[in-house]
Order: C-alpha cells, then sequence, then structure tokens
C-alpha cells in the first residue's frame, strides 16, 4: 500500500466513486470538481494505493492562516479493507503533509455513536474532543447516517504535541509490547519507527528471568539491527518507546 497526493483526473473520479460506493448516498459527499477546486487551491487530497487501486482517500482545507490548522473534511476506505490500517496511513501521510506547511493541528468530525471511529480518533490517533456539534449537517440521506441527525463530535490533533499518544500514532512499531508483557516483533518498514522497553526491567530480572533475558534479546536485535542498518534514535518517548529515524535513501 502507497499513500499519496492524487493529481490526475482518473484518480479524482476514483475517489469520487470510492466515496459514493461507502456512503450509498443520491449525491457523492464530494465531486472530482471540487476536488480538484481544493487542489488548485492548495489543499489536501490524498489516496490509498494498493497497486493500481485506490482503496482510501481523504481530502482537507485549510482554516485561516491565523488559526494555522487543517480541516479533514472526509475520509473513507474501501469495502473489505478494514484491518490493513488504512485509515491510519492516510492520517499520518496528512500530518505529514500538514507539518511541512506549518500547520499546527488538524480538525475533523465523527459520530460519537460509532465505536470503531471513537477508538481510533482518540486513542489511536491521541486527539483530543474539543466540541459536540448536534445535528452539524442537518438531514443526511445515505445509507451510513440513515436520514436521522447529524450530530458529530469535533477533534483537535495537536500535531507538535510531545504527548507519548502522539508520538506511537506517528511510528510504526518495529517491538512492541503483548498482552502478557512480552516482546512483540513488528515491522521495520517507514521512516520512524518505535521499539519499546519493558516497564521495570529491575523487577523482571528478579522475577521472570527467562522474561527479562528475551527482552535484552529483542532489544538488541530489532534495535540494534536498526542501528547498525544506519538508523538513528532521535529520542525516548515517556511512556517507554525508543523513537528511530531510518534512512530509506
Amino acid at each position: 500500500m502507497t499513500v499519496r497526493q492524487l493529481t490526475e483526473h482518473k484518480e479524482l473520479l476514483a475517489a469520487q466513486r470510492l466515496y459514493e460506493s461507502i456512503w450509498r448516498s443520491s449525491t457523492p459527499p464530494v465531486t472530482a470538481e471540487l476536488m480538484r477546486a481544493l487542489i488548485k487551491s492548495g489543499n489536501y487530497v490524498a489516496g490509498a494505493f494498493d497497486g493500481e487501486d485506490l482503496i482510501g482517500a481523504c481530502a482537507g482545507f485549510c482554516s485561516p492562516p491565523a488559526e494555522s490548522t487543517l480541516h479533514s473534511h472526509i475520509a473513507g476506505v474501501a469495502q473489505g479493507m478494514r484491518g490493513r490500517n488504512i485509515g491510519q496511513a492516510l492520517k499520518l501521510d496528512q500530518r505529514e503533509w500538514a507539518l511541512a506547511r506549518g500547520i499546527r493541528a488538524i480538525t475533523w468530525t465523527f459520530d460519537p455513536l460509532v465505536r470503531r471511529n471513537a477508538h481510533f480518533n482518540l486513542a489511536k490517533l491521541g486527539a483530543d474532543a474539543t466540541e459536540y456539534l448536534p445535528d452539524l449537517y442537518g438531514h443526511m440521506g445515505d445509507d451510513i447516517n440513515g436520514g436521522g441527525e447529524s450530530d458529530r463530535l469535533l477533534v483537535t490533533w495537536n500535531l507538535a504535541a510531545a504527548q507519548s499518544r502522539v508520538v506511537r500514532a506517528t511510528g510504526v512499531v518495529a517491538l512492541g509490547i503483548s498482552e502478557d508483557g512480552m516482546p512483540e516483533r513488528g515491522t521495520t518498514g517507514g521512516h520512524t519507527v518505535l521499539v519499546a522497553v519493558p516497564p521495570d526491567v529491575e523487577t523482571l530480572r528478579a522475577t521472570n528471568p527467562a522474561a527479562a533475558n528475551e527482552w535484552r534479546h529483542a532489544v538488541r536485535d530489532v534495535l540494534g539491527g536498526l542501528l547498525a542498518a544506519g538508523a538513528r534514535v532521535t529520542g525516548f518517548d515517556r511512556s517507554g518507546w525508543y523513537v528511530v529515524e531510518r534512512n530509506e535513501s
């Protein structure tokens, strides 16, 4: 899967059709013409691709300069593609795009009744819920909203924040922690990767030497392997993660 800015008219049409297939509305939530206008005026329009197939898309527009924010208006992932972290890849691409332009925060809205979206936005990405907006869009006749009232929760993603949850959201986990506290191998793909260490290795050495030894070898293999390959440690998050930047050139 790759994420990149959409530029060609056929890509914008594909994004419009993708939104139509997700929302199943009599009118497209966003048209190719509107996305072209957003691109021309310097806004964010990107897609996630599996080969040549567009499997996710996201579009947003910038707020007034004094606010230095990007409002992410719409994002969607193709049916049957859940579980591939496509939504997260789009948000992280959006974050990099925004930071490169001096934007400090991204805002968006979601239906507060949809549990998976609440978890993704608040727990996984670490955005802050900032305002409850009753019936924001009025009657919405698509299949997802079912014609009811369109209450939304506005969230703000502080891109420059140093909170551990934002750091975790912006990197790929190369070594994580399993539910039973053991090292769990991930992937070293991506520019920023994260390497976890146990919460209290001194106690672990006394109570479970075998587990402590497993952590020793896991960190040696993953962190040591990354450094040997030319990566560099750029920080340590207070929740227990080495932040490692890979040289992908």
